[in-house]
């Protein structure tokens, strides 16, 4: 039986660690570590490059205020390059990153599907259960997302983290402090654009936390939904078959119908919570660009930033308000994740329960009518 919602989940998540983890252990765990190391290795490279494109943007909007063409002509050339190194780091990075998505995926498949075959946990799942837990759509679906959004998530977590240290240093240099004037005094405060990106991040971080609090549940519940459609269906197909009787036709159609409706009510949910939290995230998305300039304005309209630096602040701003928005920018994917995660370690606890309540026992044969002959 599924585990309770508050009860199980972090039993759920602990068991789900307990058998993922064993891949980056072991003998041949080397491997992939290295592949780790590589690709930690093009995030700060990706980085590095980002960071010459800032200052190519300074550059290249200083050279057009100041009408320079031999200035943007060696600008154009330092482009391509800069174009080259970035299209190759970001191949590479799709090449490992889904190197070891792939290699986790198929071990934890491989180990869960031989724990729920072993001493006959497969059939013996089906008669206990309370609920439909379809563990081949866990294995085949929630172990997929298990492992592929840790990989993606970390790496974007790496990134985050290193571009708030690099860009900082840039928002603080480039934007100095400002004067604003209370009264007949002025009060100077020292890298303003640094505490404007800290106080705007937090702002949406909160608004994103409070308003995207349900995502992970119902995305549980319709993931939940769609597996139970997906077994109605293949209880009607097993008619058609011949593995099931046909007088359970209909009672299998209206089955079919009612999964159906209860996976299409459950997207309808699902659409109305993330409508809610695109209100934030596309509305960030907007705003953080112009935030960003209308800080720098005052300086540019003062004569102490030029146009480059102003473009460089702005685009230093979106960086770091990206990196502190993290949280933001993927709480639907930690949400799905969260929810598949929860899902293969339920499954597992209920393989574990079965160690205990339900001993393997060989299965009695169907009764034959009178003067039937079984064969071998």
């Amino acid at each position: 039986m599924i585990e309770p919602a508050q009860n199980g989940s972090s039993r759920a998540k602990s068991r789900f660690w307990q058998s993922a983890s064993g891949f980056w252990r072991g003998a041949s765990a080397w491997r992939v570590w290295m592949l780790c190391v590589l690709l930690v290795t093009v995030v700060v490279l990706q980085l590095y490059v980002q960071f010459r494109f800032n200052y190519w943007n300074r550059d290249f909007f200083d050279a057009l205020e100041s009408r320079d063409p031999a200035r943007l002509r060696g600008q154009a050339f330092l482009l391509v390059p800069l174009c080259l190194g970035s299209v190759t780091l970001a191949v590479t990075s799709v090449w490992g990153r889904m190197t070891v998505q792939r290699k986790w995926r198929e071990w934890l498949t491989g180990k869960v599907i031989d724990y729920w075959v072993e001493d006959d946990r497969y059939a013996r799942l089906a008669a206990v259960q309370s609920e439909q837990q379809i563990p081949e759509y866990r294995i085949a679906e929630d172990v997929r997302i298990a492992t592929d959004a840790p990989i993606d998530l970390a790496l974007g977590l790496v990134s985050a983290l290193l571009s708030a240290v690099i860009f900082i240093q840039i928002l603080w240099t480039v934007g100095g402090d400002i004067a604003l004037p209370v009264g007949s005094h002025s009060i100077r405060i020292p890298g303003y654009l640094v505490i404007g990106v800290a106080l705007y991040s937090g702002i949406v971080t909160t608004a994103m936390t409070l308003v995207g609090a349900p995502l992970t549940r119902l995305v549980q519940i319709k993931n939940q939904a769609e597996a139970e459609l997906i077994t109605a269906a293949h209880e009607l197909r097993d008619i058609g078959e011949g593995a099931a009787p046909r007088d359970r036709r209909s009672e299998v159609c209206r089955d079919v119908r009612g999964a159906l409706g209860a996976t299409i009510d459950q997207w309808r949910r699902l659409c109305w919570q993330l409508m809610r939290t695109t209100i934030v995230s596309h509305g960030n998305t907007l705003l953080a660009p112009i935030i960003g300039l209308v800080l720098c304005a005052p300086k540019f309209l003062s004569g102490a930033m030029t146009l480059g630096e102003l473009t460089q602040a702005a685009a230093a701003f979106t960086l770091v308000q990206a990196s502190f928005n993290w949280v933001v920018d993927n709480y639907a994917r930690i949400a799905d994740w969260r929810s598949s995660l929860e899902r293969v370690g339920g499954l597992l606890l209920s393989l574990d329960r079965l160690n205990r309540e339900t001993p393997p026992q060989q299965a009695e044969p169907p009764a034959l009518p009178t003067g039937s002959v079984r064969l071998p």
